[in-house]
């Protein structure tokens, strides 16, 4: 509770330190990624087609944490400047399936390097058991925040 009696210390507070450290953590990685032409949803966007090629837009959308809209709109861009191909017409269904092309990996690959100085910054100062702690921590608070719309 904050001095008043009401509301949360943002002192204290879990939740708002996650919230901290994950606006400190976009910041950065919009930083080094701006030199690039990229921002966190391009890249995001990027790298979850490289893992997963054929991901839907959908999919890609829940990947990003966007609307579908937002990400229609990424992947026209992505399209258009020779990133990604999406068929024409979906094989199954509506879904277009999306693909890196060459260009879009070469650029990924730059983006990647990039980002993954952020994430090496940020654990500079935790040990290996800090670390591995602090990931199991994060999988269940996620884990948590997920299951109460489970019982709502």
């Amino acid at each position: 509770m904050s001095q008043d009696g009401g509301g949360v210390n943002v002192e204290t507070s879990l939740g708002y330190a996650l919230k901290e450290a994950s606006s400190a953590l976009r910041a950065r990685m919009e930083q080094v990624l701006r030199p690039l032409g990229m921002n966190v949803t391009r890249y995001a966007c990027l790298e979850l087609l490289a893992q997963r090629p054929g991901l839907s837009n959908s999919e890609l959308a829940r990947g990003a944490f966007v609307t579908r809209q937002s990400m229609n709109v990424l992947l026209q861009a992505l399209e258009r400047e020779g990133y990604v191909t999406r068929p024409t017409e979906a094989p199954v269904g509506k879904v277009l399936p999306t693909r890196l092309t060459p260009r879009g990996r070469r650029e990924l690959e730059k983006a990647t390097v990039a980002v993954r100085s952020v994430e090496v910054r940020m654990q500079a100062g935790l040990s290996d058991s800090e670390r591995a702690a602090a990931f199991r921590i994060m999988q269940s608070i996620i884990g948590s925040l997920r299951a109460v719309g489970d019982d709502a």
